[in-house]
């Protein structure tokens, strides 16, 4: 009797309707299996999309911290004063240059020089330039 009964289980076990529904578990398990390793996948992705991000925006802190600091400096205040304002600290004297293409000198020999040095072609000022002739 104990042959019996290991064959039905041995025939249950190699029947095709056994075959057929663990073969249909282990469809299932492994795509249940490759669907959670695909968002594990995806979800390291945005871990590393945003520790870069992460790091950009610390970089970008310690860039905006330092201009910060730079604007609440005496030296920039300073800057702006000199720039916008026009200011000056006491016992500077201003030099005001315009944009007119002749040199203006008391000894008015400077302006001649200069006009003379400007009708020159450029590779040639260029030589009297570097060479102090």
């Amino acid at each position: 009797m104990p042959s019996n009964r290991e064959g039905k289980w041995k025939n249950f076990f190699w029947s095709r309707w056994f075959i057929l529904m663990a073969g249909i578990l282990l469809i299932l398990v492994a795509f249940a299996f490759g669907r959670a390793y695909y968002r594990d996948y995806l979800v390291g992705q945005e871990i590393k999309r945003l520790q870069s991000e992460v790091n950009r925006l610390e970089s970008k802190k310690l860039e905006t911290v330092e201009v910060l600091k730079y604007v609440q400096s005496p030296a920039f205040v300073e800057q702006k004063a000199r720039l916008e304002l026009n200011m000056v600290k006491p016992g500077e004297q201003v030099a005001i240059i315009d944009g007119q293409t002749e040199y203006q000198n008391t000894t008015g020999q400077a302006t001649a020089k200069m006009l003379e040095f400007n009708k020159l072609s450029h590779p040639l000022q260029w030589w009297r330039f570097f060479t102090g002739r």
